[in-house]
C-alpha cells in the first residue's frame, strides 16, 4: 500500500501541473507557451490517499456501470477536496487553493461543483491505473528490498 500511496501521490503531482500549466494558458492568465504549471507540497499527501480510499472503493463498485462508477468518484473526490482543504484551513489558516472569488459554483471556497465532471473522470481513468499498480506492486516492492 505504501509503494502504490507513492506513486499516486507522484501522479497527482504530475497531473496537477499538467493541468494548471494549460488552464493558464488557455484562459489567457499566462502568456505564451511556456506551460508553467504549479502544485502544493500538501497535495502529494492528498493524492497519496487513492490507495487507502480510492483503490478499496473501486473494488467494491467494479462491477457497476460506468455512469454509478462516475458518479461515486465525483461524490467521492469532492468530499476528499473539500475535507482536505478544510483540514488544511485550520491548520495553516490557509487553503493551498480557494475557489470563492473564481466561481459562484462552489462551497466555502474549498470545492467547485462545475469540476464534479472532471472528477468522475479522472476517477474512471484512474480505474486501470489501480489495476495495473496492483500487479506491479509486488515487483516494484522486491526492486526496492532488493537494492
Amino acid at each position: 500500500m505504501l509503494v502504490r500511496f507513492v506513486i499516486y501521490g507522484l501522479f497527482g503531482w504530475c497531473v496537477e501541473i499538467v493541468w494548471t500549466a494549460l488552464r493558464s494558458t488557455l484562459d489567457g492568465s499566462q502568456r505564451g507557451w511556456r506551460l508553467a504549471g504549479t502544485t502544493y507540497l500538501w497535495m502529494f499527501p492528498i493524492y497519496g490517499l487513492l490507495a487507502p480510499l480510492f483503490e478499496p472503493l473501486h473494488d467494491a463498485i467494479r462491477g457497476w456501470v460506468w455512469p454509478a462508477r462516475a458518479l461515486c468518484y465525483g461524490v467521492g473526490f469532492l468530499a476528499v477536496e473539500y475535507a482536505s482543504g478544510w483540514l488544511l484551513r485550520r491548520l495553516t489558516g490557509a487553503c493551498p487553493w480557494d475557489y470563492g472569488e473564481r466561481t459562484r459554483w462552489q462551497l466555502h471556497g474549498l470545492i467547485r461543483f462545475d469540476y464534479a465532471p472532471l472528477w468522475a473522470l479522472l476517477g474512471l481513468a484512474i480505474e486501470p491505473l489501480h489495476d495495473l499498480l496492483v500487479e506491479l506492486t509486488p515487483t516494484i516492492a522486491q526492486a526496492i528490498s532488493s537494492s
